[in-house]
């Protein structure tokens, strides 16, 4: 029977032409899963990364979009307000129009002192009707003609004028704001052929009696 050394602890047999490390018990190498964690968390990355990049892309577009859209509404709403207040000027200029012949009445028997009583009252209400509406009344005697504005019904000369200028209102124009409903029915008078004109006689005038001066 074979007795046990004390102190000493049995070692694992060791193959012949080993070496000591090879008896030492080495570490588990990786699994493949393990290996490939840190390329599977790369391409996770690169994907949640292209999805942001799509996000942003639409995004924007859709922004676009609806800048688009607002600014095509914003551009509605003007055409349609413009258009909106055409519209009444129009309307307008055709009621007050109608109404001309009722106010070139007015204004006959005014002249001839025929406004009177009931009638009277009738007419100013009406004038004061047309003017809160924007009808103003244009053309004067004595200023210059204007084709734009005046319509010439009646032509004349006269040694008194310098240019072709209003001598009698026939009918008054009448205008909504810039709108022209009606010319002036005007009779003009334009100066003399071959005349000089008064201005320029008055001025040759006061030129001849300073010269007589400095001759004395």
């Amino acid at each position: 029977m074979t007795e046990e050394t004390p102190g000493f602890e049995e070692k694992p047999d060791v193959p012949s032409g080993a070496t000591p490390d090879d008896a030492e018990p080495k570490a588990a190498a990786p699994s493949e899963e393990e290996a490939a964690a840190p390329a599977g968390d790369t391409d996770q990355t690169v994907g949640l990364t292209a999805q942001l990049d799509q996000v942003r892309t639409a995004l924007g577009e859709r922004t676009a979009d609806l800048q688009r859209l607002q600014a095509e509404y914003q551009n509605y709403r003007r055409r349609v307000e413009r258009d909106r207040v055409t519209v009444k000027e129009i309307a307008v200029a055709n009621l007050l129009s109608e109404l001309l012949p009722v106010l070139d009445d007015v204004g006959r028997a005014r002249e001839h002192g025929e406004l009177l009583g009931g009638f009277k009252s009738v007419a100013e209400s009406l004038e004061t009707v047309v003017a809160k509406l924007g009808l103003q009344q244009f053309g004067k005697e004595g200023e210059p003609f204007d084709p734009t504005i005046h319509e010439a019904l009646m032509h004349s000369y006269a040694p008194d004028v310098t240019e072709t200028t209003c001598v009698a209102i026939l009918q008054p124009g009448y205008r909504i704001g810039e709108r022209t409903i009606r010319p002036a029915r005007v009779a003009v008078a334009e100066p003399q052929p071959g005349a000089t004109p008064a201005a320029a006689k008055e001025e040759k005038t006061d030129d001849e009696e300073s010269g007589g001066t400095e001759e004395v």
